[in-house]
């Protein structure tokens, strides 16, 4: 595989991407596949859905044109992440008890390591779950990641991006194929998604992408040694547990329900900074590339994996601390003081 083929089918996915956007949007629109103003959500007026199922065909489209059924596990991901897409689909429809997309999101999550994509960090069977359970938690924090204009599209860029070198260099070059054409298809999505949005990719988008990014990173530190293993996995999904870690910690602190939407987010912290919402997009783009070519660093045996891991750990223990110290929530007002006058 030639760099001239891998450049010609990121082309195709940036196409496919960009103007299935455009006309899905167009679809979103007439048929009232919106996502509505109202609650936390700042837009002023209903945005079309889709965007999501853009970027799902033009990641999945060229590279299966390519690649065929060739390589089951990869064949894996790309089956599981167009399940996925569905689901988030039918959730972005009409939202789905979150018992059933945790059941369907396991299920799925399941078939792609049985076909042998398995993060080996104990190296017994405990790592078949152990994978299982950080796929579904990854899909997910990328699902909580897609809160502001531009942000997951530009994440998924400069995330996708090192990663797909790293699995070129690895010789995996099915999952970088696959990487390429996820880094391209974020791409495209952009100028549709840039602030002012004009489509969203909904969950149909954020869980693909998360879904794929957790399993082709997975595959890539399959059979690999422990350290390697905690870099390969951490490394490309970092923003994404970063945001759940601070979003999680402030609402245990504040009592509110930890599954329940809100703008407390890095973004919206960011926001409340005075950072412009591209601005934040671009923060956010930057961490995730900068993740991502430690990760690649790593990979390539010119960082000893601990040292990843524990500069990974550090930053994301300060990355989740600092954020707390920005007011979120609205404190709620005390009752006024009573006083009662003495009488003689």
């Amino acid at each position: 595989m030639n760099g001239v083929t891998v450049a010609g089918t990121g082309t195709v996915a940036f196409l496919l991407a960009t103007g299935g956007t455009h006309a899905l949007g167009r679809l979103a629109l007439r048929w009232g596949i919106t996502d509505r103003p109202g609650g936390y959500k700042t837009h002023v007026r209903p945005v079309p859905y889709l965007g999501g199922i853009a970027i799902m065909l033009g990641t999945v489209v060229p590279a299966l044109g390519l690649l065929g059924f060739s390589d089951p596990r990869t064949t894996a991901v790309v089956i599981g992440g167009i399940a996925i897409a569905l689901l988030g689909l039918v959730d972005d429809i009409s939202p789905l008890p979150k018992t059933t997309r945790l059941v369907v999101e396991s299920v799925t999550a399941t078939g792609v390591v049985l076909s042998g994509v398995v993060a080996s960090i104990t190296g017994t069977w405990l790592d078949v779950p152990i994978t299982v359970v950080w796929i579904v938690v990854i899909t997910n924090s990328f699902n909580l990641l897609d809160n502001m204009d531009g942000a997951l599209g530009a994440i998924t860029l400069a995330g996708a991006a090192p990663l797909a070198v790293t699995a070129f260099a690895r010789g995996e070059y099915g999952a970088g194929l696959l990487l390429v054409t996820l880094a391209a298809s974020g791409f495209g999505f952009l100028p549709h998604n840039w602030a002012p949005a004009k489509v969203f990719m909904g969950d149909a988008g954020s869980l693909f992408i998360g879904f794929t990014t957790a399993c082709l990173a997975a595959l890539l530190v399959t059979g690999e040694g422990t350290g390697t293993v905690i870099a390969g996995v951490l490394l490309p999904t970092f923003v994404a547990t970063v945001d759940t870690g601070v979003v999680t910690l402030s609402r245990k602190r504040a009592g509110r329900p930890v599954f329940q939407g809100g703008a407390d987010h890095v973004s919206h912290r960011l926001r409340r900074l005075g950072f412009g919402t591209r601005l934040t997009a671009l923060l956010l783009a930057s961490v995730a590339g900068a993740s991502g070519t430690l990760g690649l660093a790593t990979a390539l045996h010119w960082i000893s994996p601990i040292v990843a891991v524990s500069a990974a750990i550090v930053s994301a223990l300060v990355l989740i601390t600092l954020p707390q110290r920005v007011p979120i929530y609205s404190q709620p007002q005390k009752p006024p003081k009573v006083t009662y006058e003495r009488r003689p």
